[in-house]
């Protein structure tokens, strides 16, 4: 199964301190070796973007910034048996931030991506 996992922060008042980028590549290097991890980067903010929307039947694009507080600015692929290991992985690499980044707050989605098991296919 694959998981698709969107990690959400606002803009830090601090630069990331030493050390955390070498233990978030140890972390995704060992998610590699395990046969975990499949793509990972990170991604510009909002401002270089845009949104389609369709909605009543039309078709609009908003160029960035949007106006939601914590921006998505990472992206990680896992193929994992379970939501339980995608949500594990995850929780390893908060927790990265939590202990090596004082006052660093984000959320995670972890969503699962459609696969043929979902459709009555072979997984």
């Amino acid at each position: 199964m694959r998981y698709l996992v969107l990690l959400k922060a606002a803009q830090p008042t601090t630069p990331p301190p030493p050390g955390l980028l070498e233990a978030i590549m140890k972390l995704g290097a060992d998610a590699t070796a395990a046969g975990a991890l499949l793509d990972t980067a990170g991604l510009a903010p909002s401002a270089a973007g845009a949104r389609v929307t369709l909605e009543g039947g039309g078709l609009s694009v908003t160029d960035g910034p949007f106006a939601e507080a914590k921006e998505t600015i990472s992206y990680a692929l896992y193929e994992v048996r379970s939501k339980e290991e995608a949500v594990e992985w995850t929780s390893r690499f908060m927790k990265l931030h939590r202990d090596l980044w004082e006052g660093w707050d984000g959320v995670a989605e972890v969503l699962k991506v459609f696969g043929p098991e979902d459709f009555g296919g072979q997984g």
